[in-house]
C-alpha cells in the first residue's frame, strides 16, 4: 500500500512522533494506522514524543579526544534533573554521541539548523547534476527532493545512523533512552576539533580511523 504524506501527517498528530518514524512505521505495517501507532508506542517513541515538551536543563558536556589529541569532541546533552545527568545510560549515550561526532563528522545537529543559504546551494547543485541525465524536466524535481532528503539525513547528527549500531539513528537512540529513564533528552549542540582543520597538510583521515576503532569494540 502506498504511504501517503495524509497518512504519515495524521500519525504524527495523534502521536506527537517523528515524521520518518512515523512513515517507517507505516511502512512495516502496510499502512495500517492502528498497527503502525501500536509499533510506535512497542520502541516507546510515543511516550518519549510526550515527554518532548518538557525542560531540560541539566545534564553534561561530554568530550571524546583521538589520535592523541590530534581530534576531539565536545557535546551538551541536557535532561531534566542532576540524578539522571549522573545515569549510567545518561553517561553511556553521551559519550557514544561525542565518539559518533569524531568519527561521522555531521555538519549540523538537525535539519532545521541548516541554513537556507546552504540549502539553496545544495540544491543548486543537485539540480545540476539531475539536469546531466538528461531526462524530463518534470521528474527532476522529485529527483532533487530525493537527493536533498538524503542529504540532510547523511549530514545532520539526529538522522545519521549511529556508528554503534547502524539500525538505527541517534534520534532513535535518544527517544528510546527518554522512554527507558522518563525524563526528556535533548543533544543541544556540539562542537568538532581537528588539528591542522582548514590548514594544508598530508590526507589522514582520522574520522576513518575512529570509525574502525569503533568497528574493533563492538
Amino acid at each position: 500500500m502506498a504511504i501517503t504524506s495524509q497518512m504519515v501527517k495524521e500519525i504524527r498528530e495523534r502521536t506527537g512522533t517523528g515524521m520518518m518514524d512515523c512513515k517507517k512505521a507505516l511502512e512495516a505495517m502496510n499502512g495500517d494506522m492502528e498497527k503502525a501507532i501500536e509499533e510506535l508506542q512497542k520502541k516507546g517513541l510515543v511516550k518519549a514524543a510526550k515527554k518532548a515538551g518538557r525542560i531540560a536543563a541539566e545534564g553534561i558536556i561530554g568530550h571524546y579526544i583521538h589520535g592523541k589529541g590530534r581530534l576531539a569532541v565536545l557535546v551538551e546533552v541536557n535532561c531534566e534533573s542532576d540524578f539522571v545527568a549522573k545515569n549510567q545510560d545518561f553517561l553511556t549515550f553521551v559519550e557514544d554521541v561525542a565518539m559518533h561526532v569524531c568519527a561521522m563528522n555531521p555538519l549540523y545537529l538537525k535539519p532545521e539548523d541548516v541554513l537556507e543559504e546552504d540549502k539553496a546551494k545544495q540544491h543548486e547543485i543537485f539540480m545540476a547534476q539531475a539536469r546531466e541525465t538528461k531526462k524530463p524536466e518534470k521528474l527532476l524535481g522529485n529527483i532533487v527532493e530525493g537527493k536533498m532528503r538524503k542529504w540532510l539525513e547523511e549530514n545532520c547528527l539526529v538522522s545519521q545512523k549511529s556508528v554503534k549500531d547502524t539500525e538505527k539513528t541517534i534520534e532513535q537512540i535518544r527517544a528510546e533512552l527518554v522512554a527507558k529513564i522518563g525524563e526528556n533528552i535533548s543533544i543541544r549542540r556540539f562542537v568538532r576539533y581537528e588539528v591542522g582543520e582548514g590548514l594544508e597538510k598530508r590526507k589522514h583521515d582520522l574520522a576513518a580511523e575512529v570509525a574502525e576503532q569503533l568497528d574493533q569494540v563492538k
